[in-house]
């Protein structure tokens, strides 16, 4: 029987190796091997145009099937190695493919219409994936990115922060989970939490500066796309767990994910869950007296912890694929429920109960394939559907209720080569229903319309990529029912129709079409470096909360109005809102980044700067102007729940702006159990007509140390924030501070470890300049975790295909 089998083996090598010499079976073959001429196993060879991808045997050898005519486009890539895009002639000639080795991360970017890692795009990206995600995942997205070059968080407490990139966030960063906008409220306040889970996530990406191309308007300030395997696209059998506890809340996180196939049906499932207390302020002296504490909303009887810094979540994610030799058909349910504290919320002296209860239900199809079309390639096809509701909690009684319903749809066509040109066409639509209902909702039932077609094309000219695309859309924005009170808003009595003391109610449309356009180049100029380039021309239509709100917001501690209306002041320390009678403008984004990188060897650099020119950059401003709040919670208790409070008004206005500044990230592979890395990065914004932006994060400092021998891990790292003092108006300076961070892991095997991390060794007191709680929300003090956990893989290739069915396939 052994002697059967052999024989059998020998005979299909034979018809393998026959096959490849024919030129219909196998137009293109070669090896792949590093600089030293050693053969790189497992490599991974993506046919650009196409969703087929091939792998490397043993010996370093590959062998592509016939594909399309003229010239073949190969992304080949390995771990350790410089990704490589090599354009190869069809025939009977074998190829030898070099990479070089990389002290750098290199990781395919999923967020981008094209193939292309970090280090090879014309716009700055960074990914965050494997150990590195692993070893910086936070209870939020906005902590979990916080140390990403020119990403900072928005800190609202540890149970809402959000990312900021390059100054910019809330409705100008689109959060993205596996390419689709993720539904939730986050964008609307800084309260919100972001409704993404990155204990479960294969990789986080960072697009900074403007996305529109891709996205559409609500990325002019970049994307962060969370990436899952929710939707399996394979049929190997592989998975991840880990178990974690922080001392600074008494912090517990359980999560568990893994994907296998059965016949051609690939299955996914991960789930999650963690639970927090109030956490732990370093230097309680240095906060307030217990009375001061509480009239600044720490209602809390430890004066050492936030109050109202508590959380709960959980949630999992069912996936299903059918795979084809084309690619995948596949589609997945995800359920998240949230709770957590909202800190930073008082009345008077009054201790007061303050919580969010999310809840979000979300259903995405995702399928990539193959085309046998005479003008298109592939087809890669994308919807989402979610239902999203979180409901604000105070003393036990609901106070206002958030409900978002999205509808998603991408579809992007890939077409031959033309003229040696690569692209898309990429049809988009989304439509948002939202809502916000009771006694603090500051901004009205709205909903809106997105439509958009874009082209996006890429083209190798010798050793210059230059990648080029457009995109229109067309958005509609209506809201029905604005309500102002009369004695706030004067208008002609005998026009309206209404009594003094009713309310006016206004119907409004906005409809507008954005255009967008971008050309980036990136320049081989010599072996191991790159210089790119990046031109982007944005356009972005108003929020619904920028253009609508109308009322006391809770997350930001402002009386929010919107750019529709405006404030009219009828004598000192007396106004009255009115309408704008004119349509909003949109806001005008044109962007420059040049970037310059080092990427083979042992040492390595990133080096990026860019400058924004904004028109009609929409921001909260100032009008010296305070009005009272006052909201209730019970009618048979009114007297015991009624509160009132003297807010700021803010009104959204529109003014040019502009911002620059620079990222830098160094790289040294000092010896093989050494590696250190350096980063800055610096954001300055400033108003044409004069004066600063509020909030913008400052200068920064950072290092990092990573020691590897046998079993043993161990990271050092540090973050110095300079002072902020370049403040808006009314808005106060910052001090800087610095933040000591540690890690020890130790590798029990190959797939399992324990570890060990430390958080702000020095337990700094520390305040987030960027954030709305910058003085009632210091950062969490001292903490350490300790954690376990593992990772099982089960060997198979590619859609379970041997090395030999893919030579003869």
């Amino acid at each position: 029987m052994l002697v059967t089998k052999r024989n059998m083996r020998k005979s299909l090598l034979s018809l393998a190796l026959l096959a490849a010499s024919h030129s219909t079976w196998a137009q293109v073959q070669g090896v792949v091997r590093d600089e030293n001429g050693q053969p790189i196993t497992n490599a991974t060879l993506d046919i650009v145009g196409s969703n087929q991808q091939i792998h490397t045997n043993m010996r370093g050898e590959f062998s592509v099937p016939p594909y399309g005519t003229g010239k073949i486009e190969l992304h080949v890539k390995a771990p350790a190695f410089m990704h490589k895009t090599f354009h190869l002639p069809q025939g009977d000639k074998t190829h030898e493919l070099v990479l070089g080795g990389t002290a750098m991360e290199v990781v395919n970017v999923v967020g981008l219409p094209w193939h292309a890692s970090n280090i090879e795009s014309a716009q700055p990206v960074s990914v965050l994936s494997g150990d590195q995600l692993r070893d910086r995942q936070a209870t939020t997205l906005g902590e979990t990115l916080k140390n990403e070059v020119g990403v900072h968080s928005s800190y609202y407490g540890p149970v809402s922060s959000s990312p900021i990139i390059r100054g910019l966030e809330g409705p100008r960063v689109l959060i993205a989970q596996n390419g689709l906008d993720a539904g939730d409220a986050s964008r609307v306040g800084p309260d919100h939490a972001v409704a993404t889970e990155a204990s479960t996530a294969r990789q986080i990406e960072i697009l900074r500066g403007p996305a529109t191309l891709f996205y559409g308007s609500g990325a002019i300030g970049g994307v962060v796309n969370v990436v899952d395997d929710r939707v399996p696209q394979g049929l190997d059998t592989y998975g991840e767990w880990r178990l974690e506890q922080d001392s600074v809340a008494d912090d517990k996180l359980i999560s568990a994910s893994g994907n296998t196939g059965v016949g051609n049906i690939g299955l996914h499932l991960d789930g999650f869950w963690r639970e927090s207390d109030d956490y732990k302020i370093p230097g309680a002296a240095e906060v307030e007296t217990h009375a001061e504490h509480e009239a600044e909303g720490h209602a809390d009887h430890n004066e050492d912890r936030l109050a109202n810094s508590a959380a709960q979540a959980e949630g999992f994610n069912l996936g299903t694929s059918y795979i084809l030799d084309t690619g995948f058909v596949g589609l997945s349910y995800g359920h998240l429920e949230r709770e957590y504290g909202i800190p930073g919320h008082g009345h008077d002296d009054e201790a007061v109960d303050v919580y969010a209860d999310l809840k979000q239900d979300r259903v995405q199809f995702l399928s990539e394939l193959t085309l046998d079309h005479t003008l298109f390639s592939a087809l890669n096809t994308r919807f989402g559907f979610t239902d999203y509701e979180h409901s604000e909690i105070e003393n036990g009684a609901v106070g206002t209720t958030f409900n978002n319903e999205s509808q998603e749809a991408r579809l992007d066509f890939f077409h031959h080569p033309i003229a040696d040109w690569r692209g898309a066409l990429s049809l988009h639509y989304k439509h948002a229903d939202f809502s916000a209902l009771g006694e603090e909702a500051f901004t009205p039932p709205s909903d809106t319309s997105t439509l958009a077609i874009a082209l996006m094309e890429e083209r190798h000219l010798g050793d210059l990529l230059v990648q080029l695309g457009a995109r229109i859309e067309q958005v509609k924005t209506s809201a029905d029912n604005i309500q102002i009170d009369l004695d706030e808003h004067h208008h002609d009595e005998e026009e309206h129709g209404h009594e003094e003391d009713q309310l006016s109610i206004f119907s409004i449309d906005q409809e507008s079409t954005p255009i967008s356009a971008s050309a980036g180049l990136v320049w081989d100029f010599t072996p191991g470096y790159n210089l790119a380039f990046s031109y982007t021309h944005a356009e972005r239509a108003p929020s619904a909360a920028e253009l609508f709100s109308f009322g006391p917001h809770i997350g930001s501690g402002l009386y929010e109005v919107g750019a529709l209306l405006r404030v009219v002041e009828d004598e000192p320390g007396e106004f009255h809102f009115d309408l704008v009678r004119t349509d909003a403008e949109l806001e005008t984004s044109n962007n420059i980044d040049l970037s310059l990188r080092k990427f083979e060897g042992d040492f390595g650099f990133i080096l990026n700067a860019f400058y924004n020119s904004i028109d009609n950059y929409y921001y909260l401003a100032d009008t010296g102007m305070t009005k009272e709040s006052a909201h209730g919670h019970d009618e048979t208790s009114e007297e015991e729940h009624n509160h009132n409070s003297d807010l700021p008004v803010y009104i959204y206005q529109a003014q040019d702006a502009r911002l620059h500044g620079f990222e830098a990230e160094f790289i040294w592979q000092l010896s093989a159990p050494l590696k250190l890395t350096f980063t800055s990065d610096y954001i300055r914004a400033k108003l044409d007509d004069g004066g600063d932006l509020p909030r913008i994060p400052p200068l920064r400092v950072g290092a990092r140390g990573e020691y590897e021998i046998g079993n043993w891990r161990a990271e050092l790292s540090g973050q110095y924030y300079f002072e902020q003092d370049q403040t808006a108006a009314l808005e106060t300076s910052t001090d800087g501070y610095t933040l000591i961070d540690a890690q020890v892991s130790y590798y029990i095997s190959d797939d399992l470890k324990v570890f060990l991390k430390g958080h702000n060794l020095t337990d700094q007191y520390a305040r987030v300049h960027s954030s709305f709680l910058k003085d009632k929300a210091p950062l969490p003090a001292r903490s350490f975790a300790v954690g376990i956990s593992g990772n099982f893989l089960v060997e198979k290739n590619v859609s379970g295909r041997c090395m030999v069915c893919e030579i003869i396939s």
